[in-house]
């Protein structure tokens, strides 16, 4: 008989691993620090691809949801340079394998595909201790515990769990991403907008980018990406929004008005996401009872892959430990030695991507990348 298993983060990892397990008669308990599932915004959109994403939807029996939260045309992929001038305009033609949802309605669409007690909300991890023969204790703000015997971190970039496995720490990656949004943009700013697209909008340039997505509801979701210094970034006070705006827009001297109302104009306070990273090619040694997924396992640079391999992630571990009943060592290892070099992969790609969205020679190759990529 198949252990009780005990996951740490409600994010797209640890919830998918949870359905697939119901779905084979397995038990499991979330523990999640955040209040309820409403509690914060869940962020922007994301492409779900065929080859990774889409494939842990199907293993977990959604594929169908799936296809009604899709947000059509937001394929597009349009790149400018500095000046406004388009380089690069990608219509999309449905035909791309790479469909954008909102995070928040594909967590609603797992959240609403488990039993009301799989997730235990406002369950803060203090603490996590080995206890012996693979077993270990959770304590939790709130006073309570529990004891498992099989663990799953999904409790992404700064996860509690992963010290069990490995001495790995986030590091600075030397960019930061500052968030801002346009609300009614067709209306109330038509000049971005028809420079945006109807899709995803790179502006690039050396050390400096502007990336958009249109988003449903006449929503620009906008990342201002800027490769500067960690104290750089912390003298930055978003939480005096106009004077923070003025500051990175004065990062962008030149730039098309267009471009720079993505910064100037934002609707809401920005806000600094400073981009962390693993050691490209991250793993551990097999520690008996416990595994991650996700961030937790190879946290990497954004380049559209990190929703899709905690999706992965989590529907692989599942089918593992449903296949084999009563011997969870050889499940994680068999998920493992799969789930490492895919991790490997994806960090190689994420620092490609910043290279070809910040490097010195921005945005030629970036526009070569795309047409190849996009099959243009």
């Amino acid at each position: 008989m198949t252990t009780h298993v005990t996951i740490v983060g409600a994010g797209l990892g640890g919830l998918v691993l949870a359905r697939v397990l119901h779905i084979h008669g397995i038990a499991a308990t979330i523990y999640e620090s955040e209040a309820g599932a409403m509690a914060r915004s869940q962020g922007g959109q994301l492409d779900i691809h065929e080859e990774d994403g889409q494939v842990a939807l199907a293993i977990a029996g959604l594929t169908n949801e799936f296809r009604a939260i899709i947000h059509p045309g937001a394929e597009a992929t349009r790149v400018l340079d500095p000046s406004g001038a388009v380089l690069l305009d990608i219509p999309d033609n449905g035909r791309g394998g790479r469909p954008e949802v909102l995070r928040g309605d594909l967590r609603r669409i797992l959240l609403e595909s488990l039993p009301d007690e799989t997730i235990q909300w406002g369950k803060k991890l203090t603490s996590v201790t080995a206890v012996g023969e693979g077993r270990h204790a959770l304590r939790f703000t709130d006073g309570s515990s529990v004891v498992t015997n099989l663990l799953v971190g999904a409790d992404g970039a700064w996860s509690k769990v992963r010290p069990l496995l490995s001495d790995a720490v986030p590091q600075y990656a030397g960019t930061t991403f500052i968030e801002t949004y346009l609300h009614d943009v067709d209306a109330r700013h038509p000049a971005t907008a028809q420079a945006a697209g109807m899709g995803s909008l790179f502006a690039v340039a050396p050390g400096q980018s502007i990336l958009a997505h249109r988003e449903a509801g006449g929503i620009l979701h906008t990342y201002v990406a800027l490769k500067r210094s960690a104290e750089w970034i912390a003298g930055l006070d978003t939480d005096d929004a106009a004077p923070a705006l003025a500051r990175v827009a004065a990062e962008f001297g030149g730039w098309d008005p267009a471009l720079l109302a993505l910064i100037t104009q934002s609707a809401t306070a920005p806000v600094a996401r400073p981009l962390h990273t693993l050691p490209m090619g991250h793993r551990w040694d097999r520690v008996r009872g416990v595994t991650l997924v996700g961030d937790a396992a190879h946290l990497a640079p954004p380049a559209g892959d990190g929703a899709n391999l905690a999706l992965l992630d989590g529907a692989e571990l599942g089918l593992a430990i449903a296949a084999n009943p009563g011997d969870t060592e050889t499940a994680l290892a068999t998920y493992e030695a799969a789930m490492f070099p895919r991790g490997a992969k994806a960090a190689a790609d994420g620092h490609e991507m910043l290279e070809l969205l910040l490097g010195e020679q921005a945005p030629a190759p970036l526009v070569e990348f795309l047409s190849k990529a996009l099959d243009v």
